[in-house]
């Protein structure tokens, strides 16, 4: 509990901090009072600059929400994974399924597809996250477990395939399909509006609400596949649906934000050496973990180089890879070796 309130408090200041951080930077007590006025509370000073309330509302408030959304999504995204596979290296861009979203939403972008309104890029993200995850998920699977190196290399043959079909869509769109979909490889919370928001948010807000539903059944999972059925779980179905929630949680992150890579390997590994493997504590915790990094994440590219915005995913995957490569090794020497 103690975690759960200092990561709220963490997030909320992070939250206002990069609201007024930027090429107008706007101090901290104007926006949050700038948030409170908005929200009906008539408390605390307004920005001074004749632009700032314009700022914070129209671009400010709506990125950080994003990224608030988009990393909590991530995050119990890459648990949930770590939990279905029973393995520390399943991560939704690590093992291709983050690639395999973005692909059907590059899809819907680039035959201007539109079967869904609003929803139609996420729809075809999600589709493209489930069939990914089914695939990496039938092909790791060995004499009901699943194998460290049969993951990776699949996530690897899924990442490669990827980014062929993203470079042949690539080839046969137009300009404004060629910078979307670059835009996806790089992952970035730039042009984020609210109305963004208002189709991710609810993606999200149910995938976190089922993965919370399926918290106990995780932890008996873990006990072994034996044990988790005497217990009186479903093990194959609990799989399938987890999968389904893990595809639903990549889409929402991917549909408008493109590929932010690492956020759900790291921060369930962090939270976890603190919270230990409880899922019922892991997934809250994670969610709000992911959201705090992904924020800070994004202030910085915002404000590192000076009227740059830097890609979101390259930051996160300067940090993620040398990690990932320290867990990689952890993972074999623990084990005696590949199995």
């Amino acid at each position: 509990m103690t975690l759960l309130v200092a990561l709220v408090a963490g997030l909320v200041v992070a939250s206002f901090a990069a609201a007024g951080s930027g090429q107008l930077p706007i101090p901290f007590d104007q926006v949050l009072g700038s948030f409170l006025h908005g929200i009906g509370i008539d408390l605390g000073p307004m920005p001074t600059h004749p632009r700032g309330d314009d700022t914070l509302w129209q671009v400010r408030f709506p990125r950080v929400a994003m990224g608030i959304v988009v990393g909590g999504a991530l995050a119990v995204a890459g648990a949930l994974m770590q939990g279905v596979f029973g393995n520390p290296l399943a991560e939704p861009s690590v093992v291709g399924v983050s690639s395999g979203a973005a692909v059907a939403a590059a899809t819907a972008i680039v035959f201007s597809l539109t079967f869904a309104g609003d929803w139609t890029v996420a729809a075809c993200a999600f589709l493209g996250g489930l069939v990914t995850t089914l695939v990496v998920y039938a092909l790791s699977r060995s004499d009901g477990r699943t194998e460290v190196v049969t993951l990776v290399l699949t996530g690897i043959a899924v990442n490669a395939v990827a980014a062929a079909l993203l470079a042949m869509l690539m080839f046969l769109g137009d300009t404004q399909a060629r910078e979307q979909i670059v835009f996806w490889q790089l992952g970035s919370l730039n042009g984020s509006r609210w109305q963004y928001v208002a189709v991710v948010a609810p993606l999200a807000a149910v995938g976190v609400v089922a993965a919370m539903a399926c918290a106990r059944s995780l932890d008996l999972l873990a006990l072994g596949e034996r044990s988790a059925r005497h217990l009186g779980v479903h093990v194959e179905r609990l799989r399938v649906l987890l999968i389904v929630v893990v595809a639903l949680l990549t889409a929402a992150a991917v549909s408008f934000c493109g590929i932010v890579a690492f956020v759900g390997l790291v921060v369930p590994h962090l939270v976890r050496m603190v919270t230990g493997p409880g899922h019922r504590t892991l997934i809250p915790a994670s969610l709000l973990a992911g959201a705090l990094v992904l924020v800070v994440a994004d202030t910085g590219a915002r404000t590192l180089v000076a009227y740059a915005d830097l890609p979101l995913g390259m930051l996160t995957s300067l940090v993620g890879g040398p990690f990932f490569f320290w867990l990689l090794r952890r993972t074999r020497r623990t084990s005696g070796g590949w199995a």
